[in-house]
């Protein structure tokens, strides 16, 4: 939805892709008559290239907000300075268990930033092994920015970004006109789907919410 350049077809791979892998994989759950234990939902944000403010306002709606000690509004100050020091809990903050975000254009997903959060690093390993074949093996610790899992990691919840294959996203279709529905790889989001339905359904399956990093304090 977060679309940079207006008209007809544009913004196909940044960020139509993910949308529609996001939908496919819910639909995967749905169509297998799986009941997974806990919500799962689908965010749709605009605004995420004017300083991802549709994932910062849900966020704050239902989630919690930072408490900044400078008094500036907003979460911008956070997209490079990570998790905020303080922060305001809402009320579904203590339910909430993960976020995952697909915003890296058409191609196959190959695995997963950590965003810090190594306390999940064998729990993915585990849920990507039946990818193997599918060549989504990598699990790393650092940090992706730029997207709409910022706004959950900063403050203090699991965010994590899937690593994609950049196929076209920096040479040719990202914030261009050119980005439009022919360059979208269908087998490569059929993959990201399949790869997002488990995550969520496993996620959706835990006894106990996903492991988070050392809260920020309230």
């Amino acid at each position: 939805m977060d679309t940079w350049i207006p008209g007809t077809g544009e913004g196909a791979t940044d960020n139509g892709a993910g949308v529609a892998a996001a939908m496919e994989a819910v639909r995967i759950i749905q169509a297998l008559g799986l009941k997974p234990r806990r919500t799962i939902r689908i965010g749709l944000w605009s605004g995420e290239e004017q300083g991802i403010f549709g994932s910062q306002a849900y966020v704050a709606q239902h989630l919690g907000k930072p408490v900044d000690d400078s008094k500036d509004e907003g979460f911008l100050r956070l997209i490079q300075g990570g998790m905020a020091r303080k922060i305001k809990r809402g009320a579904e903050y203590d339910k909430f268990s993960a976020y995952y975000n697909l915003d890296n254009g058409t191609g196959k997903i190959r695995g997963v930033y950590l965003q810090g959060n190594e306390a999940v690093r064998a729990l993915f390993r585990q849920w990507l092994q039946p990818f193997r074949d599918l060549d989504a093996t990598t699990l790393t610790a650092s940090n992706t920015g730029g997207t709409d899992h910022l706004s959950f990691d900063a403050i203090g919840l699991p965010g994590f970004q899937f690593i994609q294959d950049e196929i076209e996203y920096d040479s040719r279709t990202h914030h261009s006109n050119q980005d439009v529905f022919d360059r979208i790889q269908g087998e490569d989001l059929k993959q990201a789907a399949t790869i997002m339905a488990a995550f969520l359904y496993n996620t959706a399956m835990l006894d106990e919410k996903l492991p988070r990093k050392k809260a920020p304090s309230e």
